[in-house]
Parts: C-alpha cells; sequence; structure tokens
C-alpha cells in the first residue's frame, strides 16, 4: 500500500525530531524534506504549500532501536493517516478512512484489516521495554554542518 499507518511505541512517544533539535536545526531538517518533494506529498502526490514534515522511523525490535529513517512531506490528510491514534482522538477518523481507502483504493474491509495489523505490530513493539535511538541519518546534514549544535 502507498499510505500505511505508523504506529509509534508508547515508550518512543515524544521522542520527536522536533523536539530533540534547536527550532534552527528542525527547521534545516523539515525545508530539506520539501524541497526533495518538490511541493507535493511523497504519498498521494497532492501539491500543496502546506505540507507536514514526517520522521519515518524503523524499529529493530530484537535490540530495542529506533532509528530514523528518513523526514518526508506529507499532506495534511496523509499525515492525519500516518498517525491514526492521534487521528482518532480527536474525532476525525472517518475522513482519514475515506483518504486512506482512496490513496489506497481499497474497501472499508480492508481498511480495517490494516488498521488491525498495524494494531498488532504496535503491541508487540510496546513489549520492548526501553528503545534506544539512532539518528545517523541526520549525518547528511552535518556534512553540509546544518545541524552544526550552533544557533545562530
Amino acid at each position: 500500500m502507498k499510505l500505511e499507518f505508523e504506529l509509534v511505541p508508547d515508550g518512543c512517544w515524544y521522542s520527536n525530531l522536533r523536539s530533540l533539535l534547536s527550532q534552527r536545526q528542525w527547521d534545516a531538517v523539515r525545508k530539506d524534506a520539501y524541497a526533495r518533494s518538490g511541493g507535493a506529498c511523497t504519498v498521494c502526490g497532492v501539491k500543496t504549500r502546506y505540507l507536514d514534515a514526517h520522521e519515518r522511523w524503523g524499529y529493530d525490535e530484537e535490540k530495542g532501536i529506533q532509528k530514523l529513517l528518513d523526514v518526508v512531506a506529507l499532506c495534511k490528510d496523509c499525515h492525519a493517516v500516518v498517525h491514526i491514534g492521534r487521528t482518532q482522538l480527536l474525532g476525525d477518523e472517518k475522513r482519514a478512512c475515506e483518504h486512506f481507502m482512496k490513496v489506497n483504493g481499497v474497501s472499508y474491509a480492508e481498511y480495517r484489516a490494516a488498521l488491525g495489523r498495524a494494531n498488532e505490530v504496535h503491541r508487540r513493539r510496546n513489549r520492548v521495554s526501553e528503545w534506544a535511538l539512532d539518528l545517523t541519518w541526520l549525518n547528511r546534514f552535518c556534512e553540509k554542518n546544518f545541524l552544526d549544535g550552533k544557533d545562530r
């Protein structure tokens, strides 16, 4: 599927780049994602001036490592689907469900099945007691002196 749910393990909530980096550093990372996307959502392709920077994470459950894989530009609708748990809490699941089905060309039953699989992965990852953070993806910015730790 083009558009997937990305349920973050409970122990990794709030360990996002925006809270770990300075504002200048976060701006460099998100603007890079927007530039690479050409002003379009990297999932559904819609062109919009209002993109969100979304962190893509990988999880090594055996080693307990949460690894940053990429930061991509998403439209508001795709971002709501990716973070379906938050979207449900905000009461906007119906819209997210419709967007998921449209982008993936699937039925409501397939939406529910995908959500069930994502919830199972989430439950399994929650069994890891503590996650270590791997941010080596950010090295590409260090080479450009974007993330040198100095706020100008």
